[in-house]
This record gives C-alpha cells, structure tokens and sequence, in this order.
C-alpha cells in the first residue's frame, strides 16, 4: 500500500505521538486511512513532512516550489496534494519549535543514522527548490544535523552532495580526507554505497516513493569515487 494510504490511520493510533503526532492528529480523517497501519515509513513521512515545514518559513517566506520539491521527493499523487498542503500550514503554526520536531525524530531513530541523514538530504533538495538556498536554511538544516547527533565532518560530506563549491570535492563526497590510504579509500566507498542502496533503504523504514532521491545520491557517490580512483590510477 501507498504510504498515504496509511498516514492517517497511524496519527489515529498513536503511532507517532509528541509533537509530530499532534501536527499530524490534525489531519486524521483527510487522508485515505489504512487504521490498522503502524509502519515506520509513516513516521519517515511525517517527520519530513513536519521539518520541511518548518524549514520552509526559516527564511520568511513559504514557496511553492519547496512545496513542490517535497511532492516530488515522496511522489504525492493529485489527490492527496491539497492534504500535504494542510500539514504543511498545520506545522508552520505550531508553537513547537522545529528543535522539538528534530529532538523526538532522533529518539525516533537513535540506533538508524541512516535514516536522519535521509531526513537531510531530503530538506537540502527542498532548499534548493526555489534555486536560492537562504543562509537561514543552511543554519536550520546545520541544527538540525547537530540534534541528530551528526559531527562537522559528516555534515559537510552530505551538505557536499547537494551543494557548491564544495560538491566538486570527491573525498569530501565521501567523508574522507585527500591522505586517506587506497585500502580505506574502498572500505568507506563500500560503506556509503550500502547504506544507500534501495534495499537498504527500504529496510530501515524509508517509503518507496522516496528512493528516487537516494538514487540521485548514490549516483554522486560514485561518480566521486570514480574521480579519485582515475586520480590516483588504481
């Protein structure tokens, strides 16, 4: 079943709860509802959907292309636009702040990093929607990656598969240092193009309609990992 077949029936059963569940409680009975559903792709989704939101006023003014960027990431079919809309307005005005929404999604997912760093690359490809990413939403998506517990030296890595100057950097690409060894080189190329793989994905919890993006940045991984091994002539 489509993931917005389901999101509904989870705000019903408390699948989520704190203030995630609160923006998304608002909802019930708008969307198709599967009440039975409790699936950790609705809390992806929900999650994404609340931080965009937030992030979307972060430099005072909500744009319709990052609202369209995020229909794109989770292909948000016709007929469930108008209710992505609706959360989106419901998570703006909620007097949490989006360190609570941040706070409770890494508890969510303490023990799957992979995860929060698919949350970042989610919000770095809504800030690029409108082809000016504000220094607001640098400075949300940075506070962000420091509640989920990301050190400076991943936070530029992923910030490096999205955006310039630094994305024309390979081993920034891949969280590694020019001086790294050949051997290490492979262990951590390896590493990445795992936990990026569709299959891992979909294991942890990422719905379907997201993958398409996390093609986007395998593709990036490799092509920065082919640069260096031309480089270095292995």
């Amino acid at each position: 079943m489509s993931i917005w077949g389901k999101l509904a029936g989870a705000a019903v059963g408390g699948v989520v709860g704190g203030p995630l569940g609160a923006a998304v409680g608002a909802l019930a009975g708008h969307f198709a509802v599967d009440r039975s559903s409790r699936d950790e792709q609705v809390v992806f989704t929900v999650a994404l959907i609340a931080l965009s939101a937030k992030m979307a006023k972060a430099d005072g003014v909500v744009d319709p292309a990052e609202i369209r960027a995020f229909e794109e990431i989770l292909q948000v079919p016709d007929a469930e636009r108008k209710n992505v809309t609706r959360l989106y307005a419901i998570a703006q005005q909620d007097v949490a702040g989006f360190e609570a929404y941040a706070a409770q999604v890494a508890g969510i997912y303490k023990e799957k990093p992979g995860v929060l760093e698919d949350v970042l690359d989610a919000l770095f490809h809504i800030a690029k929607a409108d082809n000016e990413v504000h220094p607001a939403e640098i400075e949300f998506i940075e506070r962000v990656a420091d509640i989920f517990g990301f050190s400076p030296l991943e936070y530029n890595r992923i910030k490096a598969s999205h955006l310039g100057p630094d994305k024309e950097d390979p081993y920034l690409i891949l969280g590694v240092t020019a001086d790294i060894t050949d051997e290490d080189l492979k262990t951590a190329y390896r590493r990445l193009v795992r936990e990026n793989h569709p299959d891992r994905l979909m294991s942890r919890g990422v719905p379907e309609e997201f993958l398409h993006l996390a093609e986007e940045k395998l593709k990036a991984i490799n092509t920065a990992y082919e640069r260096i091994v031309k480089d270095r002539s292995l």
